[in-house]
């Protein structure tokens, strides 16, 4: 379980579904200083911590939203595997694109750095380590692409059993992602109950998973449209993230049913 925690970055690009990547609107469902920490847990085990938060950026002089994603072991599974990941996304707040992303990996003795950036008017993404390539119009990196369906499309206008996908661009290479959505439910929380929309992510079988439908996960039925819940099924287990603390959310969180 020691590096599973990372699944929780996976589940937040899965739930990031565009109807129309040529739409454009203005950032409304969150604000620079929110912060989400959650909680990795095994069982009745506590294995790590994530942490998502939103802070001011500025690139060639504009302001942007820097996003930030980091996740790391902590107790027993900090003594015998080490991890701590953190992945970075500069969004552009006008038209929810990203500008330059990191991906900065430390686990046990493995390293990993790299960085990312878009030129969204010739259609390239440059990585220092790849170097240029194509992409699509409008292509999202793993956390800007959650942002932008946050702003978007968590809403009631979602059809139960709907598949949406969105095209990424992660690790230097372009990810498919599918996700179905599977209606509304409340669930308890370390914060209360919340009443969220529920989705499954398709799931790649073989690699983790046995069954496309191993990953479940709950974002909050409210302006905010926050991660609330992850439940993911391995091969070695059962996995879930959930949140313990949130601060500065863009409105009430009026989904919270204390």
């Amino acid at each position: 379980m020691l590096k599973n925690w990372k699944y929780f970055l996976f589940f937040v690009l899965a739930i990031a579904i565009t109807k129309n990547l040529n739409a454009q609107t203005k950032n409304s469902s969150y604000k620079i200083g929110e912060k989400l920490e959650y909680s990795l847990n095994y069982g009745f085990i506590n294995g790590g911590k994530g942490v998502l938060e939103v802070k001011k950026g500025i690139i060639d002089g504009k302001v942007l939203n820097h996003v930030i994603c980091t996740g790391e072991t902590v107790g027993v599974a900090d003594a015998l595997f080490k991890v701590i990941d953190q992945y970075e996304s500069y969004i552009n707040p006008e038209t929810n694109l990203p500008i330059k992303s990191i991906r900065d990996i430390k686990e046990g003795k493995y390293r990993y750095y790299d960085e990312v950036t878009y030129d969204h008017d010739s259609l390239l993404a440059k990585s220092k380590i790849k170097g240029t390539v194509p992409v699509p119009s409008r292509i999202q990196d793993i956390l800007s692409a959650f942002y932008y369906a946050r702003n978007v499309y968590f809403n009631d206008n979602l059809k139960k059993g709907e598949v949406i996908q969105i095209m990424t661009y992660f690790s230097n290479e372009l990810w498919p992602l599918r996700i179905r959505y599977n209606g509304i439910e409340t669930i308890k929380t370390e914060v209360g109950k919340v009443e969220c929309y529920r989705f499954t992510p398709i799931t790649e079988v073989g690699r983790a998973f046995e069954n496309e439908d191993d990953m479940e996960i709950w974002i909050s039925r409210d302006s905010n449209r926050i991660p609330v819940k992850i439940k993911f099924k391995l091969f070695v287990g059962s996995f879930t993230c959930d949140l313990e603390k949130y601060s500065n959310l863009m409105y009430p969180f009026n989904s919270l049913k204390k």
